[in-house]
């Protein structure tokens, strides 16, 4: 439950334009005509991490839409990483399920690890 917000209190979001903020001649305007990222976006190391990031992003979208974790009911930063904890734990349990209900490996296909 959000509480109200008391008058001393500042606005806690605000609409904003970059383009208003970051002056035309700004150095990170020009960034990309002094560099090329593309040779990055090419190694095997940028393609591990964007599958890998792809992984947790599912978890945390799961943890949102599923588990409800779209805000945190507890006040506290110790009751916040219990709730987050609690919900982290639920996720393991229910990936674990799945992965003991696949059954054996099949004995032709080798596992590596």
């Amino acid at each position: 439950m959000m509480g109200r917000q008391n008058d001393g209190q500042g606005q806690l979001l605000y609409h904003f334009d970059l383009n208003e903020l970051v002056p035309q001649d700004h150095l990170l305007r020009g960034i990309d005509r002094f560099f090329d990222f593309t040779e990055l976006r090419d190694t095997p190391a940028y393609q591990q991490s964007r599958k890998d990031r792809k992984k947790v992003e599912m978890l945390f979208g799961h943890m949102k839409r599923i588990l409800k974790l779209d805000r945190l009911r507890l006040r506290g930063l110790a009751s916040a990483r219990d709730e987050f904890l609690l919900a982290a734990s639920a996720q393991n349990l229910r990936r674990l399920a799945q992965w003991l209900g696949q059954g054996p490996p099949d004995p032709g296909i080798s596992v590596s690890a």
